[in-house]
């Protein structure tokens, strides 16, 4: 049987819901499930979303199930009904009659809500995103709830916490002349910089974090809240928006420093599998295994003498990334460690801790569990493991290590990870998170300076979710915000996102970036019903070797005026060498606008070699300056 397209390029036959375009004028809007995306004004991104939220006790999403949906479209405005359900772990129903209208210079959305019996939520009804490219660091003014007006501007570096509470209106100039104020009804609203999650957004959404959740909407009272987006014209004519050209040209900067170190992150609950996989580990080039260690989790003596095996059998430097349960003196604890990895004859390159309860986060007003000083913590890691180099930081995301940074006196390096599925799962919010892991890494070095720095394991699905009790279990392979198995990781949509998110970081010069483990659902290896066959390479794993073979390398940076369309980065010893990543379903051309690149090789990671058996791919000859990048394709140009 042929595969599909949509399987080799997602990994799923699961196809997103359908957009729906709604204009008024020269407003225009997505309708997509139910909410509300890319909200433009005479073609310039006002929102990114307005969208009616539930979730569950554990900040899952609660999927809408729309009915009754009826759209009328006339020259100067558009309408739409609709009913939703909404259904929490339990089997209780929250049910939604929303109404949109879209006219030429206003937007409104309405919703009243009710639940057919007490319903459990960490939060319900309506979220507002601003997008962060070209807003960063612009002007904003926030009217209060007691009618009392802030002006200031949007966070640059990412906020750790709420930049605006207690939040009635937004405005803000979305291009010279014109301003768009958005105002909220039927709930308090405060703002908080998704760019912590890496989404590229702000987020305006009811409730505030400081209150206590989840919490619990009775049976049978109704809640009605509502959002009303104007446009105000305050100059002159409205000025054309400059499109970005359907050809991309890009240039070339040399001698950008180098690139990072590639780790491979390590299971004790996949030992049978990474032992039958431990070749790959030499054949991709990984210089460093990421060793998850967790003496809550059971992880002791038999996880350590099976890192030392990993690391005999591959040649590659290992960081023990550790737990520490602070339930005895952390000296005592780590010491007790370290007696283990001595036993193991596990020979450490590095080792990361972390207190256990730093695996969870900690949000807004809450209280900070109990904990031993960080600097205790690795204090008493120091006298544990003398003259090993040590990491912190946090194990989980960019979120925390904001909101708890880690003293750097003490450390080697400071480490996170990020997640590209905390809030939402769509392909385009997938992608659209390079936006913000560009300020992530700029925020980390606002604070750390020049501190070495690694980042990872980071894959699409989620390893840990701080944020609840558990991540999503996600068996039919759907698209799943907190889900910890997503079936893109396994297609050329993960492959895409893998070399995009290399290029994204690579100003920040990470000494080792880590984009999988070994094996499962977050590793190189393909399982059953994948677009490769079982037992071979995912197409991940051909860019993850690629990245290997030119780390520490002299970079070439690469600049392109549409990166959400096409990323790359690339390397100069000897020959040139360029990856580049198509971050889209639809085809697209790149120029190299410097030249030089006639003649050279050009290997593909795309649908045809996928179709193909997506064996280890082969360069060709190629002539021209013009390359085309399927969608969501990966290609290397090896330039003489």
């Amino acid at each position: 049987m042929t595969a599909s397209r949509a399987f080799l390029l997602f990994g799923t036959e699961e196809q997103e819901p359908e957009a729906r375009r709604l204009e008024a004028g020269r407003f225009s809007a997505e309708l997509v499930g139910g909410n509300l995306r890319t909200i433009r004004f005479s073609g310039k991104e006002v929102l990114r979303a307005i969208s009616f939220l539930v979730r569950d006790r554990d900040w899952g999403t609660c999927e809408a199930v729309v009915g009754d949906l009826a759209i009328e479209e006339e020259e100067a405005a558009a309408i739409v009904r609709y009913n939703a359900r909404f259904q929490a772990p339990d089997g209780a129903i929250l049910g939604c009659r929303a109404t949109i209208e879209v006219f030429p210079d206003t937007l409104n959305f309405d919703a009243r809500f009710t639940p057919d019996r007490d319903f459990e939520t960490a939060r319900a009804g309506f979220a507002i995103l601003h997008p962060i490219v070209g807003v960063a660091g612009r002007p904003i003014t926030v009217e209060h709830g007691d009618g009392s007006i802030e002006r200031s501007v949007f966070p640059d570096l990412i906020e750790p916490w709420q930049p605006f509470k207690d939040i009635a209106a937004i405005t803000h100039e979305i291009m010279p002349g014109v301003e768009a104020e958005c105002r909220m009804a039927g709930d308090v609203f405060e703002m908080e910089d998704q760019r912590n999650w890496t989404d590229g957004s702000y987020k305006t959404y009811v409730r505030p974090l400081a209150l206590p959740w989840p919490y619990v909407l009775k049976a049978g009272d109704t809640v009605h809240q509502a959002i009303r987006l104007s446009i105000r014209q305050i100059g002159a004519a409205t000025p054309k928006v400059e499109q970005t050209p359907s050809r991309i040209e890009v240039s070339l900067r040399r001698d950008q420093g180098t690139l990072s170190a590639i780790g491979i992150g390590l299971r004790p609950d996949e030992v049978s599998d990474e032992l039958l996989d431990a070749g790959l580990i030499r054949e991709l080039g990984a210089g460093h295994l990421i060793c998850h260690f967790d003496p809550d989790a059971g992880h002791g003596a038999a996880a350590l003498r099976h890192f030392r095996q990993m690391a005999d059998a591959s040649g590659a430097a290992v960081t023990l990334e550790c737990f520490v349960p602070c339930r005895r003196p952390v000296d005592e604890e780590l010491s007790d460690i370290a007696r283990m990895v001595r036993a193991s004859g596990l020979k450490l390159a590095s080792l990361a801790v972390s207190p256990s309860v730093d695996r969870h986060s900690t949000p807004p007003g809450s209280v900070w569990p109990a904990c031993p000083p960080l600097e205790d913590v690795y204090a008493a890691a120091q006298g544990a493991f003398p003259g090993v180099p040590l990491g912190g930081g946090m194990f989980s995301y960019f979120t925390e290590l904001n909101r708890k940074r880690a003293p750097a006196d003490r450390l080697s390096y400071v480490t996170h990870c990020t997640n590209p599925i905390v809030h939402a799962a769509d392909d385009l919010s997938v992608m659209q998170t390079f936006e913000a892991l560009r300020y992530v890494t700029r925020s980390v070095r606002a604070i750390y300076g020049d501190k070495p720095y690694r980042i990872g394991p980071s894959t699409i699905a989620m390893r840990q979710n701080p944020y609840g009790s558990r991540t999503k279990d996600n068996p039919l392979g759907k698209r799943i915000a907190m889900a910890n198995r997503d079936p893109r990781h396994n297609a050329l949509f993960g492959a895409a996102w893998t070399l995009a998110y290399a290029a994204t970081v690579v100003e920040a010069q990470p000494e080792v970036l880590t984009l999988s483990t070994l094996a499962g659902q977050f590793g190189l290896v393909a399982g059953p019903g994948e677009p490769v066959k079982e037992g071979h390479p995912r197409p991940l794993f051909h860019v993850l070797r690629w990245l290997a073979e030119l780390s520490g390398g002299r970079r070439i940076a690469v600049d392109t005026p549409a990166p959400d369309r096409v990323v790359g980065l690339g390397t100069a010893s000897g020959r040139a060498t360029l990856l580049f990543a198509n971050l889209t379903s639809e085809p697209q051309e790149l120029v190299l606008t410097e030249g030089g690149a006639d003649g050279c090789r050009l290997t593909e990671l795309d649908e045809a070699w996928l179709r193909a058996g997506g064996k280890t791919p082969e360069a060709r000859a190629h002539k021209g300056e013009k390359f085309v990048l399927s969608a969501y394709a990966v290609v290397r140009i090896d330039i003489p």
